[in-house]
């Protein structure tokens, strides 16, 4: 090998790979398949023996249970909210497989929230909260309908008075303080 030139040792080199790796390739497949087989049925033998057998029972069940508990709810919210078109569903719920307690409980808040908004709008602050938001939006109406601005003035002193807000203010009034 002391006078072979390279490019002759790698050329061997590729060919035994060409050979042999195929065949090892095939061989270690095979092996791999007895090999997953035989720890197949060691570890059933030594589930039994350890009594581990019982354990992973029982929790296939409840992992049953759960993945039944989880589709039942994701069910239950999807029908619910198809019912009402005011109701929507939380990301969680509509795109994940795996939803949780939390996810539902989250689902009920915001639904929750949505039906307490309802009934503050029937109360007295409700009510007072809705005239205020009215009033806002004539006076965002009144700038993006106006292209004066002394008629925009005028129109939001006017609007604005119903809610006790002076929108122009007189300073003519207003004393001069002095600096002594």
């Amino acid at each position: 090998m002391g006078n072979m030139p390279k490019y002759k040792v790698e050329h061997y080199e590729s060919k035994i790979r060409r050979h042999f790796d195929p065949l090892i390739e095939e061989q270690e497949l095979l092996v791999k398949q007895f090999k997953t087989e035989a720890t197949r049925r060691i570890v059933e033998k030594l589930s039994k023996k350890m009594g581990a057998d019982k354990i992973l029972a029982q929790f296939k069940k409840a992992e049953d249970m759960l993945m039944k508990a989880r589709q039942d709810a994701k069910t239950f919210f999807k029908k619910k909210a198809k019912q009402d078109e005011k109701k929507t569903v939380i990301y969680n719920i509509r795109e994940r497989d795996e939803i949780s307690v939390k996810d539902c409980e989250e689902q009920l808040r915001e639904w929750a929230k949505s039906l307490v908004d309802r009934e503050l709008r029937k109360r007295k602050e409700g009510e007072q909260l809705a005239q205020l938001e009215a009033v806002k939006q004539r006076a965002m109406d009144i700038v993006y309908e106006n292209g004066d601005d002394k008629a925009i003035g005028i129109a939001l002193d006017k609007c604005t008075k119903k809610i006790g807000i002076t929108w122009v203010v007189d300073t003519s009034k207003i004393k001069q303080i002095s600096s002594n």
